[in-house]
């Protein structure tokens, strides 16, 4: 599922809800940069982590 991801998607993180709700910045390979609201920007694995998809948004 983490392959669809592009910059601009606004995803969750199911096992930190308390984040928020992230932007993604960029995705290569596994490696997903994140900027959540109540985190701040985080490198999630994805090969580890299936983030949830909330909406797309325009950069």
């Amino acid at each position: 599922m983490n392959e669809i991801l592009e910059p601009g998607m606004i995803v969750r993180h199911p096992g930190a809800p308390e984040w928020g709700e992230g932007q993604v910045q960029s995705r290569i390979g596994d490696r997903i940069t994140v900027n959540f609201t109540e985190a701040g920007k985080r490198v999630i694995d994805g090969s580890r982590v299936t983030l949830s998809i909330v909406r797309r948004d325009e950069l």
